[in-house]
């Protein structure tokens, strides 16, 4: 007898000056799709026009359209906040969420902090967030990120009740050090699809 797997979503989320071409998300994308995963990358409005409400608005006009199904989270950098704050409006638990370079607040970078701002104008619901996280949740930190210090990522994944995997040398996890493909998402997404 042949297992048909339940379909599966997986949209990733892209942080502030980037884009869903940028870094590890093409690579992830087409990992995916080759194990009949439906992967979307929504476009969010950045440096210009970025507010949490904008944010908001591009994700409900990529998703609008799209037939319910058990959905995982991916975000990077501000994109893993605002996975957060997805999690946060939803009323039914998402399949999962992962979060690489994850940071809540401030930063104390110009070129970003004025941006992010709306993101983190009100605090998070941290029970409610650990409520609807889903079966799986795993947050990745650089240990030499030169944007977000590593004990933001931990206190990240502290919140979530979520494992902190520290990646050596893997500075933002992003293209600036040559970290385009991401295994270790992949892998963990691939397993819970199989669980």
């Amino acid at each position: 007898m042949t297992v048909i797997a339940a379909p599966l979503r997986v949209v990733i989320v892209h942080g502030a000056h980037g884009g869903p071409e940028t870094n590890w998300f093409p690579w992830l994308h087409v990992a995916l799709e080759s194990e009949g995963i439906e992967v979307v990358r929504p476009r969010f409005p950045t440096p210009a026009g970025q507010s949490l409400s904008a944010w908001f608005e591009a994700f409900d006009i990529a998703v609008k359209s799209l037939n319910s199904c058990p959905t995982i989270l991916v975000g990077h950098s501000l994109g893993a906040a605002f996975a957060l704050r997805l999690i946060e409006r939803a009323t039914e638990p998402v399949a999962g969420v992962f979060l690489a370079a994850g940071f809540v607040g401030a930063l104390g970078l110009a070129d970003y902090d004025p941006i992010n701002q709306s993101f983190f104008d009100s605090p998070f619901d941290w029970p409610a967030i650990r409520e609807r996280k889903g079966r799986v949740c795993g947050c990745w930190a650089g240990d030499n990120d030169p944007y977000v210090p590593l004990s933001r990522s931990r206190d990240v994944a502290n919140s979530l009740d979520a494992p902190l995997e520290i990646v050596a040398g893997g500075g933002h996890l992003n293209g600036e050090t040559n970290f385009i493909t991401f295994p270790q998402i992949r892998d963990a997404i691939l397993a819970f699809r199989s669980a």
